[in-house]
């Protein structure tokens, strides 16, 4: 099997969909029926980048040095048994690309960026055109159908994965505690870009509530990983709070940091109104910490509706309040059931999803 695949970032970058679509092509890389593997990717590769063995890529740097990668490779290349587009806004250049090779094209959504148009006319008009759609979760497929007009039968889901392996449960680390001042506190934690184009992730809400917490825990600390062009406003509303003594901005987290930073929570926090899935949730729930996810947004299929975390309406601070109370005296431990979001089970839905893609007949 020949598969063409176009993005924008994987190796060497931060965030949750870098890391998906690192997930999707290691899948790819590491399946023995796919013959040759072709990744045009906008985003540059940082110097000494190692790739999985098998893959091909061509990291362009740009837009424009994307174009002429798919240009090159429309000319050059014989053939692809499928296509993969790893965002809405490169439709037009995969849609070149199916049209040359005559080959069945899915594109794969995650969150906030496909629940409604694109702004791009274009792109939009090719959703419903396109032979599958892999989302992250039914909240992104049900909200790109409905304004896309794509066909309920060609949308397929593909959740972000966890490696078990690497986050775990483990005692905190003291003397990362100690950098942040959280020996001997209670900690509730949220990880997250900060950014004003992505506030619906809920540290608003959270700090809102916290002087309502602080009363039952006067030791209570938030803990805000990331960072961002928002963290200011943020710093500034945490003191007009009262609360500068209770909140911790931790700043950008390297991913070989996360899991110890997850271990020093008590409770983890995501609950907001714009997640399309939350892999975050994934790696603290890995790591033992009980989670709150939202009910208005993705985030609550990463705790499977409630079986595998609580959920919490972030417009009601009574819900949200109780359900960080109820974390809070909750122990820590991995919940059962978090293998289905396995890296392993991940690989077998793409091999699933893509062989039945290659399978299908390009309209």
């Amino acid at each position: 099997m020949r598969l063409l695949v176009i993005l924008h970032e994987s190796f060497g970058a931060n965030g949750g969909i870098a890391k998906f679509n690192r997930d999707l092509l290691t899948a790819l890389a590491d399946w023995p029926a796919v013959g040759r593997l072709i990744v045009l990717q906008r985003d540059p590769l940082p110097p000494g980048t190692a790739l999985p063995a098998r893959i091909e890529m061509v990291a362009g740097g740009s837009k424009l040095r994307l174009g002429l990668a798919v240009l090159r490779c429309l000319l050059c290349c014989p053939r692809f048994d499928a296509i993969l587009c790893g965002h809405l806004h490169l439709l037009p250049l995969a849609w070149l690309a199916r049209l040359r090779f005559r080959a069945p094209l899915a594109a794969v959504v995650h969150g906030i960026d496909a629940w409604q148009p694109t702004g791009r006319s274009l792109s939009n008009a090719l959703v419903a055109r396109l032979d599958a759609v892999f989302s992250v979760s039914r909240l992104t497929l049900e909200r790109l159908s409905a304004w896309s007009g794509l066909p309920g039968d060609r949308g397929r889901l593909l959740p972000n994965c966890i490696d078990l392996g690497r986050f775990t449960p483990g005692p905190p680390d003291a003397a990362l505690a100690a950098r942040y001042g959280l020996a001997g506190k209670r900690v509730v934690m949220t990880l997250g870009r900060l950014a004003a184009g992505e506030r619906y992730k809920g540290v608003d809400e959270l700090l809102a509530i916290l002087p309502r917490l602080r009363l039952r825990h006067p030791d209570l600390v938030y803990l805000v990983a990331g960072d961002g062009p928002d963290r200011a406003r943020l710093e500034a509303k945490a003191g007009d709070l009262g609360l500068a003594e209770a909140v911790v901005f931790a700043g950008f987290v390297a991913e070989a940091d996360k899991a110890s930073l997850y271990r020093l929570a008590d409770a983890f926090v995501l609950c907001g109104h714009g997640e399309g899935f939350g892999i975050v949730l994934l790696e603290a729930m890995a790591c033992g910490v009980p989670v709150v996810a939202s009910l208005r947004d993705g985030s609550r299929e990463a705790v499977a509706d409630g079986r595998l975390g609580l959920l919490a309406d972030p417009d009601d601070p009574d819900s949200l309040t109780a359900a960080v109370e109820t974390a809070l005296a909750r122990p820590k431990e991995r919940p059962d059931g978090l293998e289905v979001f396995s890296y392993p089970a991940f690989a077998g839905r793409v091999r699933d999803l893509v062989d039945d893609l290659a399978r299908h007949e390009s309209l």
